[in-house]
């Protein structure tokens, strides 16, 4: 059965989740096309997402609706756990290539990018939540796979996105940027300074917490930069710039973080540029969009 590779746009059309009978409908639809993701990760062909008609889909899918692509046709996600078999046998003609959100990502149009964060956060969500969290019921799906109710209590539950700040620590004269080397990467990488926001925390406390226990500096001149879904694992990313108070206080806490490190404007170029000593964070991620906005003075 053919797949469809067409670059991507949704409209979520979130106002057509309560519709009785939405995703059954979809699912009996042949124009409604399936992005299936499996753990992370999703099929790709010539650059770009694989969907399929929901008839390629294997039984034991977890759905949800997405939206709606330009043409008003339907797309849904079809969610497996990360050692799932996605497809039936009236599948993809070839077998397709699976890639993690972090790999493809940076190879995206937007719209496929986020189409696929949504397709993964929701995903997990479905494969691994299906318990009510307050009495250990089951529940039912709910809201075209977006809410779920307990069938024993009755409580309604929402996926979860949890806030957490990054930040790019300029030095104080503004010309050097401060990165780490997050233990989870065994020094192989530097990247911004991030952390979950805690309970009863603006972001602005969680900025200064996370900059002094990770990096040891004091931080002022605090700007918003931007935000971006992250589904690692059901995070919202919010990146702002800072600039460090004292230069000389920068020490990693030797356990999150490995090493700090000062970084010229041109160490950074050649950084971006594949080139340096130290790996960057690839261009799917807002910290590479923070140290690329920091690089070229925006």
């Amino acid at each position: 059965m053919a797949a469809h590779a067409a670059p991507l746009t949704i409209d979520r059309s979130a106002g057509e989740r309560i519709a009785p009978g939405l995703l059954d409908a979809l699912l009996h639809d042949p124009a409604t096309r399936a992005l299936v993701v499996r753990g992370d990760a999703a099929p790709v062909a010539a650059g770009g997402l694989l969907l399929v008609p929901t008839a390629a889909v294997a039984e034991g899918a977890r759905w949800a609706f997405l939206g709606r692509d330009r043409t008003g046709a339907g797309v849904v996600v079809a969610a497996f756990a990360a050692d799932g078999e996605p497809f039936a046998a009236a599948g993809p003609d070839a077998a397709p290539e699976w890639a993690p959100l972090r790999q493809v990502g940076a190879h995206l149009a937007d719209g496929e990018l986020e189409a696929l964060v949504a397709a993964i956060a929701i995903g997990r969500w479905l494969v691994e939540a299906p318990f009510c969290p307050a009495c250990g019921g089951a529940t039912t799906s709910m809201q075209a796979g977006w809410s779920r109710v307990c069938d024993v209590c009755g409580r309604e539950h929402f996926p979860r996105t949890d806030p957490a700040v990054i930040v790019a620590v300029a030095s104080e004269d503004g010309s050097r940027l401060l990165l780490g080397a997050n233990a989870a990467w065994q020094g192989r990488m530097y990247s911004c300074f991030a952390g979950f926001v805690e309970a009863g925390e603006s972001l602005e406390t969680a900025v200064h917490r996370e900059i002094a226990e990770e990096a040891g500096v004091r931080v002022a001149d605090i700007r918003y930069v931007g935000s971006q879904p992250w589904p690692y694992p059901r995070s919202l990313m919010l990146g702002f710039h800072a600039a460090t108070v004292a230069d000389d206080e920068a020490r990693a806490d030797g356990e999150e973080i490995l090493s700090v490190r000062w970084f010229s404007r041109d160490e950074i170029g050649e950084g971006l540029a594949g080139r340096g000593d130290v790996s960057l964070p690839g261009p799917a991620s807002i910290a590479h969009r923070l140290i690329r906005s920091w690089y070229e003075g925006a």
